[in-house]
């Protein structure tokens, strides 16, 4: 398997995570004892910073954190963002007026103030956490668009997650980058060039790490991006196609331990 490597980057959801979003005990203990040997583990997600708590309440101490699907990096120690990089609102303008001509029915919802809070269209179906302090929805489009955000959300009914993508993706010719990490037809749009593996990459220059240094784990096409750049790329078992054909490896799935299940293996901890 090479040398050890010096950093280990997991998804969340779908890969650390059990399908009911719990941390088991034993993965947490694996993450601790290795990050108290000195390895450094990140966090690399598509969630927003307000969605880290339920993680962090359930891992020994607080890990390093690249949101947003790379818009953000967070320290949470500080509870201080070193880096955001947002959708201006021109831009974000530009790619509602797009979708919005291409899918007539779409809907949208933005992460705003470096993803600790969101606003929504009041017809965009909220799946999660409507109740939220920090979620409301506004009053109309130009209100939605008014602020810089790290992730413009798009949904439009029930659709194929990987057809819809790629719809929305050719209605914005690379003017911004469209992925997904869900099979409920929600798109995830960021600024051009800022993915999971821009978001990492920033991340491991400040701390002297470059791509062959790091071990990375994923499931959904929103990881493709880090785990064609890490050094070493694990795929859950569960995951998407598109993670499987660029993976080195496949361990179990996150329902089995899996992340935690390769890190004792290669670090020989347990």
């Amino acid at each position: 398997m090479g040398e050890t490597p010096r950093l280990i980057a997991t998804d969340i959801d779908g890969t650390l995570l059990r399908d009911d979003r719990t941390l088991s005990p034993h993965t947490a203990a694996v993450l601790a004892r290795i990050s108290a040997a000195g390895t450094p583990v990140v966090l690399v997600t598509g969630r927003p910073i307000r969605w880290l708590k339920l993680v962090y309440e359930q891992l020994a101490e607080p890990l390093p954190a690249v949101c947003a699907n790379g818009a953000v990096v967070y320290d949470p120690v500080a509870d201080e963002v070193l880096r955001a990089d947002p959708l201006a609102p021109e831009l974000l303008a530009e790619v509602a007026r797009r979708l919005r001509a291409e899918v007539p029915e779409v809907s949208f919802a933005v992460e705003i103030v470096d993803s600790r809070q969101m606003r929504h269209e009041a017809h965009y179906p909220l799946r999660w956490d409507a109740d939220h302090d920090a979620i409301r929805a506004v009053e109309t489009p130009e209100e939605l668009l008014a602020a810089p955000a790290v992730k413009l959300l798009a949904r439009a009914g029930e659709q194929d997650p990987d057809a819809f993508v790629a719809l929305v993706a050719g209605a914005l010719q690379g003017l911004a980058e469209a992925t997904h990490s869900s099979y409920s037809g929600l798109v995830e749009i960021s600024a051009a060039g800022v993915t999971k593996a821009a978001g990492l990459a920033w991340y491991c220059a400040r701390h002297g790490f470059d791509s062959r240094d790091v071990l990375a784990f994923g499931d959904m096409p929103n990881d493709v991006p880090m785990l064609t750049w890490a050094g070493r790329a694990v795929a859950v078992a569960n995951a998407h196609r598109a993670v499987l054909e660029v993976a080195h490896e496949v361990t179990t799935s996150n329902e089995e331990d899996g992340v935690a299940a390769y890190l004792e293996k290669v670090y020989g901890v347990g």
